[in-house]
């Protein structure tokens, strides 16, 4: 019998692997293509992770522009995407044993779990992980980000982002003479190395979710006006991000990951506090495991959700729901008011998930310095979503065939999207 069964072979799923391993634990991981290589673009800044080694990057910006009513340059925080390879390289450990199948079901016993594949075998574990990604859910539309992106050789994206820059959010419509009504956009672009540069139009927040098709417009329309030939694209990205997926209560199973709603629900972003939470949750559950499987999912489960990161992700959840009754011209004064806040306040709400005091204090501010329309906004709590949206939505979410933690690529398993979200 293993100590532990992971499922999903995405970077949730191997960092918690690698720090099982780590902390002493037998490790088994299992996924439909556990040797894949992932494709997604994941971004963090930098002082997310102290420590985090330059070999794990692929690109770094000294500082991001932000467009929104006037154009800013954010020289306070580094922004990274790191290097997708170099990071599986980092999380394997030769005790990880690397299984390809699907998991079908769990049996639970008193002093362990079946899991069972769906090819008719089973593993014998202690405990069962789920890094699978969020789950597919029907019956009501998804809250999610969703993006369409193109990767291009650098001087080919010239006319739109400069040597050494990334483009946080550009809130200029991407193209002035679209109806009003849709939902809002705007362009990230960052530096992904070897000479490359993603450009990528992403709706934030959409309930139901933007389509690509709609997005893939948007962008075409963008580069267009700044004059950046598309047809020199490498490859194309697509995103989507289930921004509903919240922590499920501690039963036989641990959630981790996309999984167990580590996501920042207003921004995506969410392989930073995956990476950073992997040892915590390891060592808990080492620490418990010989007292039985579920006592060892609470622990585990305590050390990723104190009350305090459960106090600020309803803070956070709360601003998602302002955002989704945001339209264009609203999220770019949003947004301006919001990057016009000093920069630990900024710092404070986009990566102090433990930080109840900072997420007030910003959330505070950003309520006396915004518009008086904003301000209404958010003393509200938004208002009913605009109607018109319909030719932007997809009759079901991205099928597309990356790693979701951090931004998040899908790539099934079950029912489940792969493995964790890429911002």
């Amino acid at each position: 019998m293993v100590d532990v069964v992971v499922a999903g072979a995405g970077p949730a799923g191997l960092a918690l692997a690698a720090a099982c391993v780590d902390a002493g634990l037998s490790v088994t991981v299992v996924d439909p293509a556990p040797h894949r290589r992932w494709r997604a673009t994941y971004g963090l800044w930098r002082d997310e992770l102290p420590g985090l080694p330059d070999r794990l990057v692929a690109a770094r910006a000294p500082g991001a522009a932000v467009v929104a009513g006037i154009r800013r340059r954010l020289d306070d925080r580094e922004y990274c995407v790191l290097d997708d390879a170099a990071l599986r390289a980092e999380l394997a450990r030769p005790e990880i044993t690397l299984r390809r199948g699907r998991v079908h079901g769990v049996d639970h016993h008193r002093h362990g779990t079946h899991v069972r594949l769906a090819d008719g075998t089973s593993l014998a574990a202690r405990l069962l992980v789920d890094a699978a990604g969020a789950r597919r859910r029907t019956g009501r539309p998804v809250t999610a980000q969703t993006a369409y992106g193109l990767v291009l050789p650098a001087e080919a994206a010239r006319p739109y982002l400069g040597a050494d820059e990334a483009m946080f959010m550009d809130w200029r419509a991407a193209d002035p003479a679209e109806r009003t009504g849709l939902p809002p956009s705007f362009c990230y672009a960052v530096p992904v190395g070897a000479g490359e540069v993603l450009i990528e139009e992403t709706c934030l927040a959409g309930s139901p979710a933007a389509s690509p098709g709609a997005l893939r417009r948007r962008l075409a329309a963008r580069l267009t006006g700044h004059g950046v030939d598309a047809g020199r694209a490498l490859r194309r990205e697509r995103v989507w991000i289930d921004l509903d997926q919240v922590p499920r209560g501690p039963g036989r199973v641990l959630s981790f990951g996309a999984a167990a709603g580590l996501g920042h629900p207003a921004t995506g972003y969410g392989l930073a506090a995956t990476l950073r939470l992997a040892p915590t949750a390891a060592r808990a559950l080492a620490a418990r495991l010989r007292h039985g499987p579920a006592p060892a999912v609470r622990a585990a489960h305590r050390a990723i959700w104190p009350v305090q990161a459960s106090v600020v992700l309803a803070l956070r959840r709360y601003g998602l729901k302002v955002l989704l009754t945001l339209d264009q011209e609203e999220c770019a004064a949003f947004f301006g008011a919001f990057f016009g806040l000093p920069p630990e306040l900024r710092a404070a709400y986009l990566s102090g998930r433990e930080d109840v005091t900072g997420t007030a204090r910003a959330m505070t501010a950003l309520l006396s310095s915004a518009s008086p329309p904003i301000r209404r906004r958010l003393m509200g709590g938004g208002r009913p979503t605009p109607a018109g949206r319909a030719d932007l939505v997809d009759p079901a979410p991205l099928g597309v065939t990356e790693d979701t933690t951090g931004k998040g690529r899908t790539s099934r398993l079950g029912s489940r999207t792969g493995g964790s979200m890429t911002r």
